[in-house]
């Protein structure tokens, strides 16, 4: 464990940073909630035609491998992961109600484009700060995350509900309101420690991206998180072709969340070593993609779906065990940018060949996808001993 986890600390100053801390990761996932699903019908209901959509619905991945480690890297340059956090939420809120306030195709891709390039490294600063709570209070991650995954899906829902009862070009106001939030909920963030260098020598020979057991974990990681693109992208409608009803629909996406979240909260109870955790993670997706590939009856799909807490629940509890472990903890936002950077690009990458495939053989996309998560999973197991042999983090004392 990193030096900062042996300061002490009070019962109370560690309960409040897992509070303010909880409140945020809130507030940052209803944006997304609210974002995901409901953006696209925003710029559609203003007149914007599908090709702009496409190009102005990229912009987040892009950012992603673009200018989020850039920004990141920065942020922890400087010293300043904080203050990172509270600047990308603000910059956020601004840039959405600057983005709401416009209706020509090229001026809302040039803002939207400003808006997510402040936007992106915002979870990934997060989880940085996270981390370096984890290592300073002897907390865990998956408590800490699972607020964010319940917000997300209350965001989701309560949006849903309002698409009934308002207009859809007001749509993107409550994207802004949760936007404000979490500017509101940012002001509440605990300082920590700084985590400057404190044995910069003994790192000078071995660079983050140098080391090939941090490649293993978020090339890994972002194989098995990138084979759910076919779920995200047209698991509504696959269902939806299948006979499916709305409500039944939505009912299914919960029961992953759900899942997800029960994951994140009993994962401080996990003995297996991160890298099984992933492994676990990656064939649990292989199994679970291939079931989907044949259609199966709503009973079974039901089952399927509650694998989604090991699918993405416990990839990510073991991604980011692994990178408290194996990051100095000076580095970790570093680490976070180029794990978002790694995700980004084979995500944008695999959404767009996706689409290609699914014209071609339909629900045979989801055999590719299985393939992409047996990859990962055989990628992150060979590395396991290497990984447990070599902690980065506990050799560089913080």
């Amino acid at each position: 464990m990193p030096a900062e986890s042996q300061i002490p600390t009070t019962a109370s100053e560690k309960r409040r940073f897992a509070v303010n801390l909880a409140l945020f990761y809130s507030a940052v996932f209803a944006v997304s909630g609210t974002h995901l699903p409901f953006f696209p019908l925003w710029l559609k209901s203003i007149g914007i035609d599908a090709g702009w959509i496409g190009l102005i619905n990229a912009l987040p991945a892009i950012t992603r491998f673009t200018t989020l480690p850039q920004i990141t890297a920065l942020a922890e340059k400087r010293h300043a992961i904080r203050a990172g956090m509270m600047i990308s939420v603000l910059a956020t809120a601004i840039g959405f109600a600057a983005v709401g306030l416009q209706q020509q195709p090229l001026a809302l891709f040039l803002i939207y484009a400003l808006t997510c390039m402040m936007w992106t490294p915002t979870t990934p600063l997060t989880d940085a700060y996270a981390l370096r709570g984890v290592a300073r209070y002897g907390l865990d991650y998956g408590p800490l995350r699972l607020w964010g995954s319940a917000a997300f899906a209350a965001g989701a829902l309560a949006c849903g509900y309002l698409v009934d009862s308002i207009a859809t070009r007001d749509l993107i106001w409550i994207i802004v309101a949760w936007a404000v939030v979490a500017v509101l909920a940012s002001l509440l963030l605990r300082p920590l420690d700084d985590a400057r260098r404190k044995s910069v020598e003994a790192h000078n020979n071995r660079a983050l991206l140098r080391d090939a057991g941090f490649w293993a974990i978020i090339a890994s990681a972002a194989l098995i998180q990138g084979s759910h693109v076919a779920y995200y992208t047209f698991s509504a409608i696959n269902w939806q072709l299948q006979g499916l009803g709305g409500l039944t629909i939505a009912g299914l996406w919960t029961l992953g969340v759900i899942a997800e979240i029960i994951v994140f909260a009993l994962s401080p109870r996990f003995s297996l070593h991160p890298s099984s955790l992933m492994a676990i993670g990656g064939a649990s997706a292989v199994v679970r993609w291939i079931v989907t590939a044949h259609e199966p009856p709503l009973a079974l799909l039901a089952i399927v779906q509650l694998g989604h807490g090991l699918t993405f629940g416990m990839t990510i509890v073991g991604t980011m065990n692994l990178l408290v472990q194996r990051v100095p903890l000076h580095r970790i936002a570093r680490g976070q940018g180029y794990y978002a950077a790694c995700s980004g690009l084979l995500g944008a990458t695999t959404s767009i060949a996706s689409g290609v495939i699914y014209a071609r053989i339909g629900d045979g996309l989801y055999y590719v996808m299985a393939a992409m998560a047996a990859a990962g999973a055989l990628l992150i197991w060979s590395a396991r001993h290497r990984l447990k042999a070599h902690p980065q983090s506990e050799e560089s004392g913080g």
